[in-house]
């Protein structure tokens, strides 16, 4: 039997490369022919003594091969990085570049493999690498790790920048965007619309490019986002092939916690009524200034309702690159006494296995920050939503989640870390209460969740949704 090879080169930060590591698995399981080369690039953030960027790269664990039928190639580092001057004007460019400065290294590892490859799967800031496919005479896919909303986001300011060549402005009134069935606020589009340092038109660059690919793989299934797939769908855009929810439920490629914090969150949870527990996480780079974490505290024992609550220290200002890390002690930044005060109704904790806690039945709500990933766990797992993005397209997502799919109850989907805003104890209180309460509105979310999170299981067995369009996706590759 001939052997398939796929070619993977994902980014290196952390989401998208395990939703990387777990669609070649799907691949290996759905057909024996298929083998992979996954190609890994260093983590531009490392410390250097002069520009106090530190932030450690992500976890190897999540590409140690598993089966001799993938194979790990480590690249060194580019031989001509960008300038990290670029990283003023726009992280999303230097990112982008950092990235297209592996052309070279990918294409001769591509070469160096024996077999014929027939198929080079990229992470959507690696579009660049389409032109190595080209070269080389392979099919070139990508991997869109977040959700079709975000997809049709990145579409529309391909086309802004076609026929208008400027950036967003903040100002302007609420958007018709052809991949939404309602206007879109200004303030819920990723901050680098805005950004005319290098951000837009990086970010615009890469869905033009996307149109060169044969196929765009998108971590999400039909039943979720079915009226921006139809618009997708009409746009001279290149098939879409809806393969999720790609999820890592065993979390087998997330960073380790504390392990003696997770089994008293296991015993604390084991001892609360189902349903009854909100918890609060925001993804590996969420966290807030102190100002902030006291409102947060209030709202929550305002509110009266059994919450977890991972909260993590941010970076210091002159390593903004860096991830959060845990308190030494939580005292420190939370009010006086408040621990007393909330003793057997809440906790707060440090990292935790996020997919873990959400699967726990005592979990009965989720105040999440929208990354995609965290989205679709919390559908999997029946578990609705507080949407309070912070950054990156999450906004976005939570627009989908809150106005388009009713999925999630409000807190701020306008919000951006980096802004200011601060979000007060009563907007907390009432969006807690709203989602956990037996109102109408709290009852609507929950009912919808359980809809869809049936749908989401279903997408991805045998005759679902995500399972035929994976195998439409398998006979264009063998073809």
């Amino acid at each position: 039997m001939e052997t398939a090879e796929l070619v993977f080169v994902p980014s290196s930060g952390v989401g998208h490369l395990v939703s990387t590591i777990k669609l070649v698995t799907q691949f290996l399981d759905r057909h024996r022919r298929f083998n992979a080369t996954i190609l890994v690039m260093k983590y531009p953030f490392t410390p250097t003594p002069t520009d106090g960027i530190s932030d450690p790269p992500p976890p190897t664990a999540a590409v140690s091969p598993a089966t001799p039928r993938i194979r790990v190639v480590h690249l060194p580092l580019p031989p001509d990085p960008p300038s990290r001057q670029i990283l003023s004007l726009s992280f999303e460019k230097y990112y982008s570049l950092y990235m297209e400065s592996y052309k070279t290294l990918v294409k001769n590892a591509i070469i160096d493999i024996a077999v014929p490859v027939v198929g080079l799967v990229l992470d959507i800031f690696c579009s660049s690498m389409i032109d190595v496919g080209n070269e080389l005479g392979v099919d070139s896919y990508i991997f869109f790790t977040s959700g079709a909303g975000f997809l049709g986001s990145m579409f529309h300011i391909e086309t802004r920048d076609r026929q208008i060549g400027v950036e967003f402005d903040k100002s302007e009134a609420d958007s018709i965007i052809p991949y939404f069935a309602h206007p879109v606020p200004m303030g819920i589009l990723p901050q680098f619309a805005f950004n005319g340092g290098g951000g837009f038109s990086s970010m615009a660059l890469h869905a033009r490019k996307f149109k060169e690919s044969k196929g765009i793989i998108v971590n999400t299934f039909a039943e979720l986002e079915p009226y921006t797939l139809s618009s997708l769908s009409e746009d001279g855009i290149p098939p879409i092939y809806t393969v999720g929810p790609v999820l890592d439920l065993e979390s087998e490629n997330r960073p380790t916690p504390d392990e003696n914090q997770s089994k008293e969150i296991r015993v604390w949870l084991d001892n609360q009524p189902p349903s009854s527990v909100v918890f609060l996480c925001f993804g590996s780079r969420g966290c807030f200034t102190p100002a902030q974490v006291m409102e947060v505290a209030k709202g929550l024992e305002s509110s009266g309702v059994r919450f977890l609550w991972s909260l993590r220290r941010p970076p210091p200002p002159h390593k903004k690159f860096e991830l959060p890390s845990d308190y030494t002690d939580l005292n420190d930044v939370l009010p006086e006494v408040f621990h007393e005060r909330v003793k057997g109704k809440g906790r707060v904790c440090g990292w935790v296995r996020q997919v873990d806690v959400l699967a726990h039945r005592a979990i009965g709500g989720f105040v999440s920050h929208c990354g995609w990933n965290s989205v679709l766990e919390s559908i999997w797992h029946a578990v609705p939503l507080v949407a309070w993005p912070q950054y990156a397209e999450q906004q976005i997502n939570a627009f989908v989640l809150v106005r388009e799919l009713k999925l999630a109850v409000e807190m701020k989907i306008d919000y951006h870390r980096d802004c200011g805003y601060l979000v007060t104890a009563d907007q907390i209180e009432k969006a807690i209460r709203c989602l956990m309460a037996d109102d109408d509105a709290g009852k609507e979310v929950r009912k919808r969740m359980k809809e869809i999170s049936r749908k989401s299981r279903n997408a991805v067995i045998h005759g679902g949704s995500s399972y035929i369009s994976f195998q439409n996706l398998i006979d264009t590759m063998l073809a």
